[in-house]
């Protein structure tokens, strides 16, 4: 199974499917990946509307360098509808909401298969980004990372998760299902999206910024949002500080040295360095070179 690139996409601006004034605006919230929305968002019945809408949107959103993503709604009678609307060149991936299983996934990656054929797009290059909003996906979350078809991302849909719960959505009870998302698509490569709060509350860009600072550090690659105002929180909280670059690349030039000499572990500034510290800022590095070329495109 081949799957796309995972993007890196430290911000992502969720934007109603049916709303022009937000839909004109994307493009200039500097949100590495605009996430144009036709569940939630958008009553049943202007539905087929932002369906027409999409063509032209997707053009918008994308003007400021974005990467362009679509959630579709479920049961299959909607998601269908959607994806022959979103799947299109200029499309990234689409968001794949209440997602419970592999076949699932499997189910719908022959209908974006057909279109891509059928478009002239290149086959596989529509990625899923994976939404888990039920507990009884839980049990099958490694299932889902290891053979999902086209993942590139997961997250924890934290509203509807919380309602099929009967929790409150807090950063108190979306904590474990996150983190648990989080384990089993890092286990498998696969970014993990979100912050250790809920993306409804918008009120506090300090505090949104360390929840996704927080989340940082627990090896989520990125977050969401749904107000614009947000954005920039997130490309900052999840982008390696300048001090964190020059350390990595002191210990990726230490760790070379030490190798040239037939040492496999040293010491750096009082502290014991081994594969494990050296690995960790290669990755680093890439992940900071991967922003950059985002950024010089943009």
């Amino acid at each position: 199974m081949t799957r796309p690139v995972p993007p890196v996409w430290r911000s992502t601006l969720y934007v109603p499917g049916n709303v022009a004034k937000f839909i004109d605006k994307a493009h200039e919230r500097g949100a590495d990946c605009v996430l144009v929305d036709l569940e939630d968002s958008v009553p049943p019945a202007e539905k087929p509307q932002a369906r027409a809408m999409l063509p032209e949107t997707m053009k918008k959103v994308a003007q400021g360098g974005a990467d362009v993503a679509v959630r579709i709604n479920r049961p299959l009678r909607l998601a269908l509808p959607d994806i022959e609307a979103a799947v299109r060149p200029g499309l990234a991936a689409l968001f794949i909401t209440k997602t419970e299983s592999v076949q699932h996934l499997r189910l719908l990656d022959e209908a974006v298969s057909e279109l891509e054929r059928e478009r002239g797009m290149p086959p596989g290059g529509v990625g899923f980004g994976a939404m888990i909003e039920h507990p009884r996906a839980l049990a099958h979350l490694h299932d889902i990372a290891e053979h999902g078809p086209r993942l590139v991302a997961m997250m924890l849909g934290g509203e509807d998760f919380a309602l099929e719960t009967g929790a409150v959505p807090n950063a108190e009870s979306l904590e474990l299902p996150k983190r648990l998302v989080a384990f089993a698509a890092q286990a498998h490569g696969v970014p993990a999206i979100g912050i250790l709060g809920t993306v409804a509350d918008y009120s506090d860009p300090a505090a949104y910024r360390q929840s996704a600072e927080r989340a940082r550090r627990f090896g989520f690659s990125g977050g969401t949002c749904v107000h614009p105002g947000l954005v920039q929180a997130l490309n900052d909280a999840f982008t390696p500080g300048a001090d964190e670059v020059a350390y990595a690349r002191k210990l990726i030039a230490a760790d070379e040295k030490a190798a040239a000499e037939g040492r496999g572990s040293f010491a750096v500034d009082g502290k014991m360095i081994d594969v494990p510290v050296i690995d960790r800022a290669r990755r680093l590095i890439a992940r900071h070179e991967a922003i950059q070329r985002r950024l010089a495109r943009t």
